[in-house]
């Protein structure tokens, strides 16, 4: 019997923070919920990260997530964009971590790989996948492309962790004939 479970996905950003929840029911993903966390209404970096974790864990005990995917910061030119980003993801481990949850991190080109078959995929491209995928009827959630990105870290992960059993490697027919003694006669 395959346990149900809950993803929880994070786009993080220090301006706008996407999410998405996940449901497995069997072995069949559903989208629970998706969203953005809008900060550049905050003028302090240190309130914007407060919100950051307070909106995680308001996450975590609303949808009892099982785990947490979230996306990587990327390599970029502006230093400083990347410790901001750095401390957004920081804060929303941490909430997860508070409430022990497992984490996982998946670099953007993986995500889109994983969702789309290709690394350069845009932001477009990956909610469209994902509301075919995911048969979401809101076509007003393409406008929400933070969220579609947290959505698709938990599907990623989803993909990552779903892989059916691999079959068993020979280096020989000796060592399968060793490894399957009822198969042989």
């Amino acid at each position: 019997m395959i346990k149900d479970r809950i993803i929880l996905g994070i786009d993080p950003g220090t301006i706008v923070m996407g999410y998405g929840v996940l449901r497995i029911i069997g072995n069949r993903p559903k989208a629970e919920t998706l969203g953005i966390l809008q900060l550049d209404k905050y003028e302090s970096h240190y309130l914007r990260l407060r919100k950051i974790f307070e909106r995680v864990t308001g996450l975590i005990d609303e949808y009892h997530p099982d785990e947490l995917a979230i996306e990587t910061p990327f390599f970029g030119k502006n230093v400083q964009s990347m410790l901001k980003l750095g401390r957004a993801q920081g804060v929303a481990i941490s909430a997860a971590l508070n409430r022990d949850l497992p984490i996982f991190e998946y670099a953007p080109l993986k995500i889109k790989m994983s969702i789309t078959g290709n690394g350069n995929a845009s932001k477009e491209q990956v909610a469209g996948m994902l509301q075919r995928m995911l048969h979401i009827p809101d076509e007003s959630m393409i406008e929400k492309l933070d969220a579609t990105d947290g959505l698709a870290a938990a599907v990623c992960h989803y993909f990552q962790t779903n892989n059916p059993v691999q079959e068993k490697k020979y280096t020989s027919w000796k060592d399968f004939i060793n490894k399957n003694p009822s198969k042989v006669k």
